[in-house]
């Protein structure tokens, strides 16, 4: 891990339970005495919140891709620069629900191949992976219907329906062996205590 600080990301398809493993990570680690900032995106930031409520309330087809990836390398930007690497550098443990895999998945495949412009544009405004990622990875069906039945507002994505969950499960496994490294798959279809067992038992191997 890196020495000013660890920088920790979930990801997975909508209602994977990713938020609520992300909360209960952050609630251990502060038990544990250590210093956690927990954030999601979009957002996390005043100027990324906004962008939020832009690209996940409205018309499935309000933005083309293209500009959703735009709109979302803009909020990470933001998020980047007052959230995450202050806390970084003040040595406290990121926590974010959602980063740039969530893009290459969701802009850079659900409507075209632009995986290619996602990384392009990452390299440019963004230049930093996370030290650890955890995948919780989801039954797309099961997911579909914990994410509905939340009767949020921000159901935009969950609105394209099942066969994108589908397509985004095979492209975030993907991702993790693409990026083996760092990603870390826990199974998801278990029990909340379950789930946060091991992925308690990840990341305080990784924070040795």
């Amino acid at each position: 891990m890196t020495a000013r600080g660890t920088f920790l990301t979930f990801e997975g398809i909508d209602g994977s339970g990713k938020s609520t493993q992300a909360r209960l990570l952050a609630e251990h680690l502060r038990r544990e005495g250590r210093d956690v900032v927990l954030t999601r995106e979009p957002g996390g930031s005043d100027g990324a919140e906004e962008i939020r409520s832009l690209v996940l309330q409205g018309d499935p087809d309000r933005w083309s891709a293209e500009t959703e990836i735009l709109l979302f390398t803009a909020a990470r930007r933001d998020h980047l620069e007052r959230t995450i690497e202050p806390a970084l550098a003040e040595g406290k443990v990121v926590i974010c629900d959602r980063f740039a895999d969530s893009t290459r998945m969701y802009q850079g495949l659900s409507r075209g191949d632009l995986r290619g412009l996602v990384d392009q544009l990452h390299k440019l405004m963004i230049g930093r992976e996370p030290d650890l990622t955890l995948l919780i990875d989801m039954d797309p069906e099961t997911g579909l219907s914990r994410a509905k039945g939340r009767q949020g507002a921000e159901e935009r994505f969950e609105d394209f329906g099942l066969d994108l969950q589908q397509q985004m499960r095979a492209g975030f496994l993907g991702l993790a062996e693409e990026f083996s490294d760092r990603f870390r798959v826990v199974d998801g279809n278990r029990d909340m205590d379950s789930v946060a067992q091991d992925v308690t038992d990840i990341v305080m191997v990784a924070l040795r």
